[in-house]
Parts: C-alpha cells; structure tokens; sequence
C-alpha cells in the first residue's frame, strides 16, 4: 500500500527550511546517527538543497516500516544520499528512526524486523532526483573558505574595503574559487605598472554567491606589493586607475 509523506511517521518536507535543517531533525531522530561515517557528515556541511521522499512501505496487523530517500545536491555538483527506516516493530511500538548510507545496509536493517511475510510491500523505483537552485556561475570546491575570507580582508589595506556585514555573511561560506580579471592600467613610454585583479567568489550554504575583488600593485612610495579589496569589479576597476593615475 502506499503511504503518503505526510501520514508517515516522519515529519512533512517543507521546502523553506534549509539543507542543515532537515539534516539536523534526520541525524536527530535517527538512533543510530552515531554510527555514521565522519566524512558524510563533512560533506553535508556544504550542502545546497535538500530532497525527501518515500520509497517503500511495509503495513500488516497494527505494524509499519517505511523506508525514506534523503538526497542532498552538495556544493561540487554530486549528490549524497541516506536512507532512512521508519518502524514501530519494537517493544512498546513507538516509533524508531534508522539511517543508513547505501541501501545494502538499509536492506540487512529492514530483514531483521518482526513484520509478517505475507503482508505485501510497497516500493518505488529509485529515480533520479532533480534540484532546483539559482544558477551557479562558478565550479567550486569545497575548502576552508570562511577562513580564507578572513585572511583576505585581514590584509586589505584600503579603508573602504567590506565592511563587519559582508564578513559576518562570508563566515558561512563553504566553498570559494579564485580567478584573475584581467584588463589593467599601464603607462605607455614608462616601465609598466605593476596590477593585478583577482575575483574571490565565495558559494554559501544557501546557494548564494559573493565575491570580493582583490587588486594587487606596487604603487607605493617604496615598491612594495599592496592588496586592495572591493566589493565590486567595478570599484575595484575605479581604483586601479586611480592608483595608475598616481603612478604616472
């Protein structure tokens, strides 16, 4: 028999909480979170967007098991998912939550169940999930971004670079990319000036996108190497040929 989402004895989907959110109700109720490895639960962390759905169910003489497919796309483009085994078949027939990383295990948990064979089971096929999200106009990878936002604005020498808001919102940053811009000033005639524009794109855990804008020149009285960050290309641009004009 089919058992809808909703009647279940897990909780409904709701489509405005957050990937860590239905992650934190499912390790939350599930008895055996414990058991899961490290490295799943790192890789959660990045999580974009979250899909939940029945698989099977399994209804005979006052006893139940249902069986849960949680997909989360993550912040590389890959998809993670956990099983989880919903049943009432232990002693005093409250509810028990399970999860499992693959199905093999989901199956080995399901065949020791007190549940009668004959009671006919109800399963859909597994099917490929499909997210929507904003479009994404970067290829990330997972790092220690929130701290590289830090270190970045921690050298920024111009007073008006980001201010405490764009740090407090890169701080939940889960993956970053770095790419040059190129277009710089230069003097004709004259040894050329020494720039470099670099674009900082951070991903959040939300699916949004920022980027800081990094330029780099020497135009100091000694030579030395000085980083400017910005908020924008297009201040970034503005002050790099404010410092050219110095320059010349």
């Amino acid at each position: 028999m089919s058992v809808p989402y909703e009647t279940a004895a897990c909780e409904p989907p709701d489509s405005s909480d957050s990937p860590e959110e239905h992650l934190a109700r499912l390790l939350g109720r599930a008895l055996n979170s414990f058991e899961l490895p490290d490295e799943t639960i790192r890789r959660l962390d990045c999580a974009l967007a979250h899909d939940g759905s029945l698989h099977s169910a399994h209804h005979s003489a006052g006893l139940h098991r249902e069986t849960y497919r949680h997909t989360w796309l993550l912040a590389d483009g890959s998809a993670l998912t956990l099983w989880e085994l919903v049943h009432n078949t232990a002693p005093g027939s409250e509810p028990q939550h399970e999860v499992y990383v693959d199905e093999e295990e989901l199956r080995t948990a399901t065949a020791r169940l007190s549940l009668p064979p004959e009671a006919p089971d109800f399963e859909l096929p597994v099917t490929e999930t499909a997210f929507t999200l904003p479009a994404v106009r970067h290829v990330y990878l997972p790092d220690d971004s929130p701290d590289h936002a830090r270190r970045l604005l921690r050298r920024a020498e111009n007073a008006d670079r980001p201010d405490a808001e764009t740090a407090a919102l890169l701080s939940t940053a889960c993956a970053h990319r770095i790419t040059q811009a190129f277009g710089r000033p230069s003097r004709a005639g004259r040894a050329p000036l020494c720039f470099s524009l670099y674009e900082h794109a951070f991903l959040l855990g939300d699916g949004g996108e920022v980027s800081l804008w990094e330029v780099e020149h020497t135009v100091t009285p000694d030579g030395r190497h000085m980083c400017e960050v910005y908020a924008s290309e297009d201040a970034a641009r503005r002050a790099m040929e404010r410092r050219a004009a110095q320059g010349r």
